[in-house]
């Protein structure tokens, strides 16, 4: 009898620890899965994939499509994902609790890409605002409210298509407790504003352009526009992962660094990597519709022709410019969560900003992969908005228009 229940309780033993170990971050050598939403910037971690990267550094990685940003953070968090692409404020976002549980760690270790966002209007606007025209905006959401309730899309409250969005509204002159502004998954937009759901939306790459060409909205304003340059998607990782597998972890950013140089190398491997992108378990759109933009030539909609970007196109690498991932940034983007009423008082920024970017660990891998590293908390300024100086939001808070 003692012998069974010893039986049965090593028995049990072995099942909790398998059902746990389903639930953890990867295990060194064991596979490690990345999330990512079908987006074109996604692109760092599918070509690491189809180019052999990750198994050139020794690492077995499964990407895994997922269906929204709180899939993302929720996979994350507990483990059944030990990273994903991810949008670079998210883990701010989550950690003050406007996008998740206050006190929640998704660790930040890299961005993956600069650029390449967009807010689209629906056809309501069409004749009433052109392309950069944000001086008419609010007049035309004057007129439009007087039929009908004028609502905006974002991807993710407080997420980086989130602060596009405000900060377009505001330098519009457009305050944003006078429109609704809802969240949608980012495949999801274009048929939302088919059936009216939204009047615009703030969201990535293909799906602006899927809503030019289908006609269902134009480009009003691309994300470069707005700030030149800025962090867009990061590599973000659970926490425990980072700290437990951390020689894994840095063999991931190298792949991924070296699919980075191979994106921004030339405009035929961009071609290329649309190839892969269309596919339905990548992006899942029109290979027109990717390979546009991603090239930086945007079909605005709404018989307003074509805009040429070059060096404030989409950018990977951009000579080693993108992929440090800077606290000024995250200082910049806890300013907005304040400006917007988001949060009701100053949150501890730079602690915040130490504790979720992983810039000590960025630095070895700069250091080995013969990336440079870039100086941070230096003062910008984005094109939209008055100079930022990180080491005083205050004094930027003050003068900002909300």
């Amino acid at each position: 009898m003692k012998r069974a229940i010893k039986s049965l309780s090593v028995a049990m033993l072995l099942a909790l620890v398998t059902i746990t170990s389903a639930f953890s971050p990867s295990s060194a050598g064991g596979v490690i899965k990345l999330g990512f939403i079908p987006l074109t910037d996604c692109a760092p971690l599918v070509v690491a994939k189809e180019l052999g990267l990750f198994k050139k550094y020794g690492v077995n990685v499964e990407l895994s499509k997922e269906a929204s940003w709180a899939n993302i953070r929720d996979k994350v968090l507990n483990g059944e994902l030990s990273g994903a692409h991810c949008l670079f404020s998210m883990p701010l976002s989550v950690y003050t609790g406007i996008g998740g549980k206050a006190g929640s760690q998704m660790k930040i270790a890299m961005v993956l890409s600069n650029n390449g966002q967009a807010i689209t209007l629906s056809k309501d606007f069409c004749g009433e605002v052109g392309f950069k025209e944000t001086n008419k905006v609010a007049a035309a959401v004057a007129a439009l409210k007087k039929r009908k309730e004028v609502t905006f899309a974002m991807t993710f409250p407080g997420g980086t298509h989130d602060i596009w969005l405000r900060n377009w509204l505001a330098a519009a002159g457009v305050n944003q407790k006078s429109v609704g502004i809802i969240t949608i998954p980012p495949p999801q937009m274009v048929a939302n504003m088919k059936v009216d759901n939204m009047e615009g939306f703030s969201v990535g790459e293909p799906w602006n352009s899927v809503a030019a060409a289908q006609n269902v909205g134009f480009t009003e304003i691309t994300s470069q526009d707005i700030w030149k340059n800025h962090p867009e998607k990061a590599l973000v990782v659970n926490s425990e992962f980072a700290t437990t597998n951390k020689a894994d972890l840095k063999n991931v950013m190298k792949a991924i660094v070296e699919a980075c140089k191979w994106l921004d190398a030339s405009p035929a491997n961009r071609k290329k990597a649309t190839t892969w992108l269309t596919k339905p378990y990548y992006v899942n759109a029109p290979i027109a519709a990717i390979e546009s933009r991603i090239l930086g030539s945007y079909d605005l909609g709404c018989d307003l022709g074509a805009q040429k970007y070059g060096e404030n196109n989409m950018r990977f690498y951009n000579n080693g410019v993108v992929n440090t991932p800077l606290k000024a940034h995250a200082i910049w983007f806890l300013a907005q969560y304040v400006r917007f009423g988001m949060l009701k008082s100053a949150p501890n920024y730079k602690d915040i900003a130490e504790k979720l970017i992983l810039d000590d660990l960025w630095a070895e891998v700069a250091k080995e992969t013969g990336v440079p590293v870039q100086a941070d908390m230096k003062g910008f300024k984005t094109n939209l908005d008055v100079a930022f100086d990180p080491n005083n939001p205050a004094a930027y808070l003050s003068t900002t228009k909300k």
